[in-house]
Order: C-alpha cells, then structure tokens, then sequence
C-alpha cells in the first residue's frame, strides 16, 4: 500500500480496515485470493425508483438447470424452501409485521444500532436476517446474517433507486464495513440514489460464523521452502487431512450447506427482505461467481449488476482448475513488482533486472529459513507479505523498502509489514474456514495426492512464485469430509423468456487472483446484454473505485441509469488506460504502510 505520509483515519480507512481484513490473514498466505476490490466513483442523473417497477416471476425451479447434481428431489424441494423463504420475506417487509410464531425465515429486518463488536459508526444502522440452514427444511434451522445498512441521501434532489448490495468476495470476507462508501467523495451521486447495504455471507463473522481449527494454532513463523521435498509434501499432506477432519469436528452436519448455492439463496432472502422487487448488486472477485449464480437462479430477479474482477465461472474450472490458473497469472504480477523494482534500483538497490531482484528477494529468504526476523517472520510469512504485491501495486514501495532495509542490516521493516497480528488471528481463522468450505462444497476435486502432485510440480517449473502455496491451500478439499459435492452451475444457463437485463463487467488486464480470461468468459455466458471494461497493461485486483477515472465513470454512469454503451464506440466492450503505476518511496521517507492499513482509495473484499 502507499508510503507517503501517516492519513489520519478517515471513513475510507476506516472502512478499508475491515474489508482488507480477509486479504490479510493466513489464507493469503496459503495463496488464498484475498478480498480486496475498489468502490465506484460519480456520475450523471437518476433513473427510475425501484417502486415503479413491476414485480419479478418467480424463478425456475434449480433442479430442471443444466449442469445440476443427481438428487433432484433435495434440489426440488432446497429451491421450494428457498421461494418460500423469500416470499415470507418479501411479504414482512411489504406488511411491515414480523410473524414470531413461524419459525422459519421471512421475518422483517429491523434496523437499529450497531453491535459493538462490528465497529461502526453511529450512522450506520445494522439488523438481523434469517435464513434457513438447510433450504431443504425452511422451517428447521435457522442461522442468523448481519446487515448493515445506510440510507440513499437524496443529495442534489436524486430520486432513490432501491439498495446497492456488495458482496466482498472471498469467500470468507464480510461486507458490512460497505456502508461507510457512502461517505466518500467517489460515491457521492451513487450514494444519493442508493442505500448501501452491507452484510456478512453465511459462516462469516457473526453469521453463523465457521471454524475449522484452533485460532492460536496460527501463529509464526512458519517456514515455506522455495521447492517442497517429499517429507515436506506428506507433512502438508497430514496436515490437509487433520484440517478437514477439524472443520468436520467443529461444524458437524452443516459444514455441508455453506456453499455458492446457498449464499445465492441467502442474497434472494437479502433482497426480499430489503423489499426490492429485483436486486442491484456488486460483487468482487468471487462476490462474481456469486453474482453470475444469482443471475443463472433468478434472472427475473437481477435489476443491475457489477462484476468486478471476474472468476472464470466455466464449470470446468470451479474450483480446481481456477487455483491452477491463478498461479501462473500470479507469475506475471510477481515478474511486473520485480520490474518495477528494478526500473527504480537507484531507490532500493534491489537490481537492475527483474531477475536481479529476484535473486535479492532469494537471499531475504535464505536469511529468513536460517533466522526468522524478530523471531517472528519466517518463509511463510515472507511469502503471504509479497504475495500482496501481487494482487494490489499499491504495496510495491512498501515490500521494496522492506527488502532493501533487511539486506542493508535492518530488518525492522519487515518485521512490521510480514510479521503475524495476533489480535487478527480469529478473523484468519474464520475466513480460511469459510474460503476452504465453500470452495470444497461447490465442486468435485481430485482425491488422490498424486494428481495434485503431478500438477503441482509441473506448474511450479513455468510458475514457481505461488503454485505449491496455492496447492497446499486447496490441498483439503481432497480429503474433504462432505460426501456429496455439488456440480457446478452452468452460468449463464436459463429458460429464453426471462432475459437478463444490462450488466456490467470490470477487469484489470494482468490481474492475478481472477485472470483476465474469467472476465472474457463471464461475458460471454451473460450474452448480449454484458458489457466489459478493461484496464489495459494494469494488473490490481479490484477495478472499480478510485484507482482509474475512465473505469469509474462507466460503472458510476450504469448504476445511476442502466446505460452499458461505451461512448466511443456503442459496442460491448471498452479499454481505459492503466492507472499510474506508484512512485517510488526512498528508505529515509519511507512511513510504510502495515497490512491493516488500505491505499488511499476504497477497497472492497474479493476472492
């Protein structure tokens, strides 16, 4: 993140605090795609209120979806239970009554005062919804999402359009900090026509909140050798077994139901329960993939939608193939920091060459295998600390001056950008757990250790930086405790009549967690109504929100009225320039941000 002068803590950063949360903890340091994105920016007038608009059909049934699970009558009878939920919801917020007899979800939300342990501002109001566990069994269950909300200011005269509702991404991460975006200048005319609704998916936080191990076990330094031999495979192997087996103990019967299908399921009760006919939605990174299910479920359903950072959401790739792909796009992140670094050696002595840096990068790991600095920061946190320079250039003054202070003799820098928080070590805890289990759930993996082996040393020959972090991450999916997986939704699939309306899709050309190639194949699945805007040459995970003008004024201009069509041309699709890489930050000026601490812009969770 940005080195120039300590901020004051202003909303971006207190907001920025809670959403980088995820992107911070033990699961980005597996290789785990954090849950970091950007927010919009202004724009031109307001369309029509969401209460002039007619009332949706009510979505087809999710067995008869291509690309489904054997099992049809538990899908029937999960997607009965999930419209049932939904119009008890819609009914309480149309009637204003709660209905305390029923047991079941659908109750009306009442928005009040913030809990403490959520952190937020007075003018943040937050609520309760119910949803059913198991959708199967509406009137079983019940587990508990928090909310958070803000009300559309109406500044400048701007009729409300209904609630914007932002999924983070992750999965793992919690959105309630989304609210405080109103208060930025770059929300300003979107925060006029919109509530900004926030809230923590199922397994998150205080949502029924998931957990798979002992938050203490997380603490370093922990070591990562730069190439894995066999004794150190089959001590992740055991390892991967022993966590599965956690996440069974701690969660029983329903580690099984936190899965993509249900988070859709609970974003209809969401929007039902907020009392919008149809749904206005940005997602992040895998706040995408959730996104692109709601859609293929409830296409009736879907007003406008943002998809920033897309996930490739082919069947074929959820979720397997998506980590392989992931690793060799982080390469490309990894070798455009090391050639920054080198185009400013006179600042940081790093090298002259990309691969001159990555040798000065070698001898801070050597060091660290032998002595973790402070007695804290090892290979592994060395490896979760550069792995951020992968996602977000804003960090790359931080890690270079990093670098060049530990080989300078000093590795205090280090120390306080790498070494682990315990303070974070339960939110890390729950978010690895809740990213392991739904990504687990969503899909069949490979259950044999040899498959992983294969693709891991083959991978690791062309992308060495993150290809056996991000195998051993996943590596609990292949003994996972969870007899039926789900198949993978065929996106985009959905019966003719019921046309998705305009959508919009961001991406940022080399980014690494979602791969340019996700956002071309998201398009396509969506149809002719998808339009894409491309940050050519950059590579930031998280487009949308104060790192490029160009990309805010298309998504500021589609919420505020529908409009996808580039100005330049009318087509599908449009570049923006790259944003401006960072400047670099000399060691003496160097106030160097720690991983808690956001760029100056807003950034909101993704995978």
């Amino acid at each position: 993140m940005r080195t120039p002068p300590p901020r004051r803590r202003t909303a971006a950063a207190v907001l920025s605090l809670a959403l980088l949360a995820t992107a911070c903890l033990t699961a980005e340091a597996a290789g785990a795609e954090p849950t970091s994105r950007r927010a919009a920016a202004p724009a031109p007038t307001a369309g029509p209120a969401t209460s002039a608009e007619a009332a949706p059909p009510a979505p087809p049934a999710e067995a008869a979806l291509p690309g489904r699970p054997a099992g049809g009558d538990r899908l029937a009878a999960e997607a009965a239970g999930a419209e049932l939920t939904a119009r008890r919801a819609a009914a309480a917020a149309l009637g204003g009554a709660t209905r305390p007899v029923r047991p079941a979800g659908g109750d009306r939300l009442e928005f009040g005062a913030c809990p403490a342990a959520e952190g937020l501002p007075r003018g943040v109001r937050c609520a309760v919804l119910r949803v059913p566990l198991d959708y199967a069994l509406p009137d079983g269950q019940q587990i508990r999402l928090t909310v958070s909300r803000v009300p559309a200011t109406g500044e400048g005269g701007a009729r409300r359009q209904g609630a914007l509702v932002n999924n983070p991404g992750g999965p793992g991460a919690s959105g309630m900090s989304f609210p405080l975006a109103a208060g930025l200048p770059e929300w300003r005319r979107v925060a006029a026509a919109y509530d900004f609704v926030g809230y923590a998916p199922r397994g998150v936080g205080r949502s029924a909140p998931l957990s798979c191990q002992d938050p203490a076990a997380l603490k370093g330094p922990t070591r990562i050798p730069a190439v894995p031999s066999p004794a150190y495979k089959r001590q992740r192997v055991a390892a991967a077994r022993a966590y599965a087996q956690g996440c069974a103990r701690h969660a029983g019967d329903s580690l099984r139901h936190y899965t993509t299908l249900n988070n859709a399921r609970d974003l209809d009760v969401l929007r039902a329960a907020l009392g919008e006919p149809r749904l206005t939605f940005m997602g992040g990174s895998y706040g995408t993939y959730l996104g692109a299910v709601y859609a293929t479920l409830y296409p009736g359903r879907v007003r406008r939608m943002v998809f920033d950072s897309a996930v490739d959401p082919d069947p074929a790739r959820i979720w397997y193939r998506s980590q392989l792909g992931q690793a060799a796009a982080f390469e490309r992140r990894w070798y455009d920091f090391r050639s920054w670094a080198a185009r400013h050696h006179t600042t940081y002595r790093l090298g002259t060459s990309p691969a001159a840096v990555q040798a000065s990068y070698e001898r801070v790991r050597e060091a660290l295998a032998r002595t973790p600095a402070g007695g804290r920061v090892g290979t592994g946190e060395l490896q979760a600390a550069y792995l951020r320079a992968a996602y977000y250039d804003d960090v790359w003054p931080d890690r270079a001056a990093a670098l060049s202070a530990f080989l300078r003799g000093d590795p205090a820098e280090l120390v306080r950008q790498a070494a682990p928080d315990p303070a974070a070590a339960a939110g890390a805890e729950n978010a690895t757990a809740v990213y392991t289990a739904v990504l687990c759930n969503d899909a069949p993996w490979p259950a044999d250790w040899a498959t992983w082996d294969r693709d891991g040393t083959e991978l690791a020959r062309r992308a060495p930086f993150e290809a056996w972090p991000n195998t051993f991450l996943n590596l609990p999916c292949a003994y996972w405790p969870v007899a039926e997986r789900q198949r993978p939704v065929q996106v985009g699939t959905r019966p003719a009549a019921a046309a998705l309306p305009r959508t919009l899709i961001v991406a940022a050309e080399r980014d690494g967690a979602t791969p340019y190639r996700g956002a071309l194949e998201l398009q396509r699945r969506l149809g002719g109504e998808a339009a894409l805007v491309t940050e050519k040459g950059s590579g930031s995970h998280g487009v949308v929100g104060g790192r490029n003008d160009c990309v805010d004024r298309h998504v500021e201009r589609y919420l505020l009225t529908g409009d996808t069509s580039p100005a330049e041309d009318g087509g599908a699709r449009v570049t923006c320039a790259p944003h401006p890489e960072p400047a670099p930050v000399s060691l003496d000026d160097r106030a160097a941000s720690t991983c808690g601490e956001p760029p100056g812009a807003l950034l909101s969770p993704v995978v």
